[in-house]
């Protein structure tokens, strides 16, 4: 096969299997990447060394999926959490909160969580605060050696996990697994975000 025809079918196959995973990440509430491209690539009848699409891929097709499948509905969920996320944000303020992860990008579904960083001096404080004012505070398990906690609550809509970083790295920019840089904001460009 030439090899402009094999790298047109590697990146049709990168295509199935970002379509897939997308669907599998809406209907299922798969949330791990990795996770999804393994399982959309095995519906597919692909083989294990097969080259998966970037998350970025994913992330689109997932966008898509939700704007053409869940339209309005998703829209109004969206719009439920990032109201909550707000609040959140509001409440934190005190600890520098930002909003990222699946709410902000607009790819959040039903089994998705509030994703909020918090920077503190520690994550004892922040568990101190929330019980004073009568919230019940979980634990979750960080995916980053970087993280000090995540602190899991819940909110009127869906959790929320408060990832509690040291202050010194409020300045560093925050990478997603793929490389890309995450995306965050504070409550002043949430806001902004949301209908009038």
């Amino acid at each position: 096969m030439p090899r402009h025809e094999s790298s047109r079918a590697a990146s049709g196959t990168r295509a199935s299997i970002a379509a897939a995973a997308a669907r599998l990440m809406a209907e299922d509430g798969i949330s791990d990447y990795h996770h999804a491209k393994k399982k959309a690539a095995r519906q597919l009848g692909l083989p294990d060394h097969v080259a998966f699409p970037d998350n970025a891929e994913v992330e689109a097709e997932l966008r898509a999926y939700r704007s053409l499948y869940q339209g309005e509905e998703h829209a109004e969920m969206l719009l439920a959490m990032r109201h909550t996320a707000l609040e959140l944000l509001e409440l934190l303020a005190a600890f520098n909160p930002y909003l990222t992860g699946s709410v902000l990008d607009g790819t959040a579904g039903e089994h998705a969580h509030i994703d909020i960083l918090l920077f503190a001096d520690s994550a004892k404080e922040v568990e101190i605060f929330l019980l004073n004012r009568g919230i019940d505070v979980g634990h979750g398990e960080p995916r980053n050696e970087k993280v000090e906690a995540v602190l899991q609550i819940e909110t009127d809509t869906v959790d929320a996990n408060l990832i509690v970083l040291p202050p010194h790295l409020e300045r560093v920019s925050l990478k997603h697994r793929d490389g890309r840089p995450r995306e965050r904001v504070r409550a002043t460009e949430l806001r902004s975000l949301l209908p009038g």
